[in-house]
């Protein structure tokens, strides 16, 4: 979950649990201070000690602004990446996290998926964390082109399949 999803959650369930999330993702997530973030969000700094000491309740404006904040900071932060769902071992052997293609420094992140049910809730859960793009398996790959809104590539094990049927050839030999 995101932190600007957290920080939705926290408005609807007390004025105390938003200011602690909100706190949180300022300091923690996004290493900043109230008056940085404020300045980023385009609010005054009074404004938002007022709310972060409850003494003062945010507007739905101030509110958008401060989500809206969030989740800008929080994608750059991040950067793009592109998610890759397949089984823990095929992830096992990604060596990089990072990869410059195209001129430019992408992320690699990896979702684990021991089945078709699995792999399709994980390129949900990839593209609401914001992938820019997708890569599986083919088994998967045509149902999730359907439901998602972002590339989806398909991964085609040439190499890895010539090699498990020798390798099994060789257990029946």
């Amino acid at each position: 979950m995101s932190a600007a999803d957290k920080i939705i959650d926290a408005v609807f369930e007390s004025d105390e649990s938003f200011r602690k999330i909100l706190s949180n993702t300022i300091k923690e997530e996004l290493n900043m201070n109230m008056a940085v973030f404020a300045e980023n969000a385009g609010i005054p700094a009074s404004t938002l000690y007022k709310i972060m000491s409850g003494k003062r309740e945010p507007n739905v404006k101030t509110l958008r602004q401060i989500i809206k904040t969030v989740k800008r900071l929080e994608g750059s932060e991040k950067g793009e990446f592109i998610a890759v769902i397949a089984a823990r071992p095929v992830l096992d052997n990604i060596s990089e996290t990072k990869r410059k293609i195209c001129g430019s420094l992408c992320t690699i992140r990896e979702y684990s998926a021991t089945s078709m049910e699995e792999a399709i809730i994980a390129a949900v859960r990839a593209e609401r964390d914001g992938a820019k793009a997708l890569v599986c398996a083919p088994i998967v790959s045509p149902t999730v082109e359907k439901i998602l809104r972002i590339p989806v590539a398909t991964i085609m094990p040439k190499n890895s399949l010539l090699e498990a049927i020798e390798l099994v050839a060789k257990k029946i030999s």
